[in-house]
């Protein structure tokens, strides 16, 4: 008769394969999941001009508005391009708060127009306060 050795028995093993496999599928479902700030979604070619920016106590709402004349109120887009579109984009994120100013971020390339009915989105909702971005001109003998 045999006598098996019974600690050979006892020694258990621990497989890693399907704890790595679960481990890597959640890290791609949170790296394309995660959410980007919208500023790396745009790219705006804002216009030039001299000056320094107003200090404001408020976080101002920012409105951009891209070379296509497409709307964005912070990371919302609006569906389609008209005032009323926009004024209920507007709505939603801002709530009913007037007295925020607003930051009109409008690429150089933007036809007048989409400015313009950005701008009328805008006071027909009763903002007072709005501000354009511009980029900084370049210093003279500084390539661009």
């Amino acid at each position: 008769m045999r006598i098996r050795d019974r600690e050979q028995d006892d020694m258990s093993e621990i497989n890693l394969i399907p704890l790595i496999d679960v481990i890597l599928c959640l890290i791609i479902f949170f790296v394309i999941t995660t959410t980007f700030a919208s500023r790396n979604v745009l790219r705006l070619q804002l216009p030039r001009a001299d000056g320094e920016a107003p200090q404001q106590k408020d976080k101002p709402l920012a409105v951009l508005v891209n070379a296509d004349g497409r709307y964005f109120v912070e990371d919302r887009e609006s569906l389609r391009n008209d005032v009323e579109t926009l004024k209920r984009t507007i709505t939603e994120v801002a709530g009913n708060d007037r007295s925020r100013p607003v930051l009109l971020r409008a690429d150089a390339r933007t036809q007048h127009q989409a400015v313009v009915t950005a701008y009328e989105a805008l006071g027909q909702l009763g903002f007072r306060q709005v501000m354009i971005a511009t980029a900084p001109q370049p210093k003279e003998g500084v390539a661009k």
